[in-house]
């Protein structure tokens, strides 16, 4: 009698160990301790290259939900895609309310257990419409232009449905220097390995001389031309940064999905007349119709640019990773304005 119970024990101990093992592979594997095999998902892809480059550092792997070109205010993922980051050790999301489209798959995903960090919220985030230079020195004269309601960075548009805090830290390259830090410390939190931390420190690095670099290729650009209308609420951090002012945006609010008026877009051609703005920067990823439409409004020699805002470029291009769309967006405006 004694030897079937002490079989018994046995082979529910080993049943156990078994159904044991068995979750530990669906999160990734057992080996997330060691940091070997640790499953990393970056949701958008400026997030993505720095992430990838931190673990190739750390002699890990990471993958990028988002294509290129992706808007991440409206990217939804498939079925498949949820089922991947269920199955990673950690998502690496932007936050803030900038991945409209993924919400409910990123609440799914951590329902189910695994960790989605949300970066922005690490990286001292700036409310929206941090970067209204109300005193900017040359501009006062157009205050009158505040009429023309739906197109400052701080208006009634200004994007609290996505929450108090302006997601768009990354067109700040040293708010990405921190974030790729902060990814470094979390995943050696998770994995025990140092060395993610010592990556991500050394990734940082890079990216704090990354914004040296840009305020080098912009220095050039005269005080009264830092005046810059976008196609949306995008660059409160870039124009916090860099020292610009933003006159306007063409589509109101945080995120890519509204549309504006004909009066709203009438009123903003206005103020473009009246500041004297050479151009118009549209995102590269989007549809550039209503900034067109703008453009012609306004006539003249006005002209639309258009920048890597929400992703990086292709792979056979000059901003085909974070470092080199922060260069090419740099370039792109020197020139447009210096």
């Amino acid at each position: 009698m004694r030897a079937r119970t002490t079989i018994g024990l046995a082979i529910a101990s080993v049943t156990a160990l078994t159904l044991s093992a068995c979750s530990d592979a669906g999160k990734g594997g057992a080996t997330t301790a060691a940091g070997d095999d640790i499953s990393i998902v970056a949701t958008t892809t400026p997030l993505g290259s720095v992430v990838e480059q931190i673990a190739t550092c750390a002699g890990g792997t990471a993958s990028t939900l988002m294509p290129v070109n992706a808007d991440p205010h409206q990217f939804s993922a498939s079925s498949a895609q949820v089922a991947d980051m269920v199955k990673a050790d950690l998502v690496v999301a932007n936050g803030l309310g900038l991945e409209g489209g993924l919400d409910a798959s990123l609440q799914q995903v951590a329902a189910d257990g695994t960790e989605v960090f949300p970066v922005a919220e690490h990286v001292d985030p700036l409310p929206w419409g941090a970067d209204d230079h109300g005193d900017h020195e040359g501009h006062d004269e157009h205050a009158d232009h505040d009429e023309h309601e739906g197109h400052g960075e701080n208006d009634g548009h200004e994007g609290h449905a996505h929450g108090e805090f302006d997601p768009h830290f990354w067109l700040d390259a040293s708010r990405m220097a921190t974030a790729a830090q902060t990814i470094g410390d979390k995943v050696a939190d998770l994995t025990g390995n140092e060395k993610w931390a010592t990556c991500g420190a050394e990734i940082s690095d890079e990216l704090t001389a990354l914004d040296d670099e840009i305020r080098d290729a912009l220095a050039d650009i005269p005080e009264e031309r830092r005046v810059i209308v976008t196609d949306h609420q995008a660059y409160g951090y870039f124009n916090k940064a860099y020292d610009f002012h933003s006159a306007g945006v063409v589509i109101p609010g945080g995120s890519t999905e509204a549309q504006p008026s004909s009066q709203e877009l009438a009123g903003l051609a206005d103020v473009i007349r009246a500041e004297n703005v050479p151009v118009i920067f549209t995102n590269a990823a989007v549809n550039q119709r209503l900034v067109d439409a703008l453009a012609a409004e306004v006539g003249g020699e006005v002209k639309v640019v258009s920048l890597y805002e929400g992703s990086v470029g292709p792979k056979d291009g000059p901003a085909a990773d974070y470092q080199g769309m922060m260069r090419e967006n740099a370039r792109l405006i020197s020139e447009a304005l210096a």
